[in-house]
């Protein structure tokens, strides 16, 4: 596990290399790409392996109720070392996952309440190396920008298994310093709250 004082970055949502090297001389730890359709930062796979060209950050494949062999695609397409599940996807698919490449997996929940975190640590936990918690937003899957607002001890369950914790929603470079303070995560992940403009990151 991380220290409480030092979590990891991630920056999500990227479409431009420029973007991506900028983040990545700027010491972010992860680059997340939305590799699934019909999401406002969606990439194809084309795209996606210029975006991540010249990088050294690790890459994150953020994928959304894929197949096993999709996902597999898209986690080839950019070299990633994390396949991030933010979908509805069972936990057969993760196990599956797990023996196909040689990659980590994360499992994002959005979390209404203490008990979806908890549901997800014992669905998942024996066959993810992490779980990304971030704010429940109806119908919204990812980027909703709702930052997280249950109670620090609904993540304790996540922390005491061997799962990195994952934080996000909403989080912005003014905020993000309380928010380690209060969750104690081993990574936070900036996306919305580190753009100019939809799909433009802040230099």
């Amino acid at each position: 596990m991380v220290p409480e004082s030092s979590p990891l970055v991630k920056i999500c949502g990227l479409t431009r290399n420029v973007d991506a090297r900028f983040a990545d001389e700027a010491g972010a730890d992860y680059l997340g790409l939305i590799m699934t359709e019909g999401f406002g930062r969606s990439v194809t796979k084309d795209v996606a392996a210029t975006v991540v060209q010249g990088v050294l950050a690790l890459k994150v494949a953020v994928t959304v109720n894929e197949s096993v062999k999709r996902n597999a695609e898209l986690a080839d397409a950019i070299g990633a070392s994390i396949i991030q599940l933010h979908g509805n996807e069972s936990a057969a698919i993760a196990r599956s996952l797990k023996s196909a490449g040689d990659w980590s997996i994360w499992k994002a929940v959005r979390a209404k309440t203490s008990e979806d975190v908890q549901r997800v640590v014992e669905d998942f936990g024996e066959l993810v190396d992490g779980i990304l918690v971030e704010g429940y937003s109806d119908g919204a899957i990812g980027g909703s920008g709702l930052t997280l607002e249950l109670d620090p001890e609904s993540l304790t369950v996540a922390k005491r298994s061997a799962l990195s914790v994952v934080l996000a929603g909403g989080l912005t470079p003014t905020s993000v310093a309380g928010a380690v303070a209060r969750y104690s995560p081993d990574v936070v992940d900036v996306s919305s709250g580190v753009e100019v403009k939809r799909n433009v990151k802040d230099p």
